[in-house]
């Protein structure tokens, strides 16, 4: 039988590359991954093919052929650019995933991942279902471009769908975490952040940005790699919008308190209300994605930062 062919967009990322190691490594796929500015890295029975996703030249270069493909290419960051420079996660981002829907369907692919996220979700003190979000209320302020951005592009996935063939898996997840995430401070997202700050303290002080009291869903890496394995393998239906999370949330505070005691360290912290923030608190229901595809994560906060931790220290320099 032959190998059905899997294209991941965005495999110098933290997502995409999580999934090229993982997917490269089964017998039944022969899997292509793209890149743009970022050198590629090597890794084993791994295709790699340089494009720019905004043409759609390279674009319809890259989904020819192709069986499965998942969209992890996006331009992101964290807190800090959401906040001033809220315009660098819209217009790159629509325009990429509106060329690569389009040359799957005009391709006539099988199966389209793509991640978007949960930014759409608006502050709830309970677990929030699918349904809960409604298009006629307003998404956060900071969230405004980005959020409206991902909700276009879920239902440019509905359309795509119900023309055919190409069937849809729309992930939102919560925030991600685990090797390979970003962590310098410019860019990265509140886990990545706090986790550079404690690994670098050397003065026995930290500054969090904002008061510590916004929540944050976090799920370990692997257990989304999971989820993309599953909904791969079982989806039947032309279209899919889950939420994929932990399923509880945790304060930026405590957070930080547990990374330090995992770490080993004593470390005060001082909290800068003068900083960036976005002030949350989303967590997800995931029985949708349990019902239909068997998934629940499996690894504990407690686990997936010490693992994180432990390939933090394995792969980058602390001065």
């Amino acid at each position: 039988m032959a190998k059905k062919k899997m294209l991941v967009c965005g495999a110098t990322g933290f997502i995409g590359r999580n999934l090229v190691e993982y997917f490269s490594q089964q017998d039944k796929l022969d899997v292509f991954a793209t890149y743009h500015h970022r050198p590629p890295f090597e890794c084993p029975r791994l295709n790699w093919v340089q494009a720019d996703l905004t043409q759609s030249k390279d674009v319809a270069s890259c989904v020819a052929g192709m069986d499965i493909i998942l969209q992890a290419a996006a331009t992101s960051s964290g807190s800090k650019d959401i906040v001033n420079q809220p315009h660098i996660h819209v217009t790159e981002n629509a325009l990429m995933n509106s060329l690569i829907f389009r040359a799957a369907y005009e391709h006539k692919v099988s199966h389209m991942v793509f991640f978007s996220c949960s930014i759409m979700y608006n502050p709830n003190s309970t677990l929030v279902k699918e349904e809960d979000f409604n298009a006629n209320t307003d998404i956060h302020a900071n969230y405004f471009g980005a959020g409206w951005t991902k909700v276009y592009l879920e239902k440019m996935c509905a359309f795509f769908s119900g023309l055919g063939p190409t069937q849809y898996t729309v992930i939102r997840h919560s925030n991600i975490y685990g090797p390979h995430d970003k962590f310098d401070l410019e860019r990265s997202h509140v886990f990545g952040a706090s986790l550079t700050k404690i690994l670098h303290c050397n003065d026995g002080r930290i500054t969090v940005w904002g008061d510590g009291t916004e929540q944050r869903d976090l799920l370990y890496i692997s257990d989304l790699i999971n989820f993309v394995n599953l909904a791969v393998k079982k989806q039947n239906i032309l279209f899919c919008l889950l939420n994929v999370g932990y399923g509880s949330s945790i304060s930026i505070s405590d957070l930080i308190k547990k990374i330090i005691s995992i770490s080993g360290k004593k470390i005060d912290i001082h909290y800068d209300i003068s900083q960036p923030t976005i002030p949350s608190r989303v967590a997800l229901d995931c029985g949708k994605s349990k019902r239909l595809f068997g998934w629940e994560p499996k690894v504990s906060l407690d686990e997936g930062i010490l693992k994180t931790m432990d390939w933090h220290r394995s792969n980058i320099p602390i001065p």
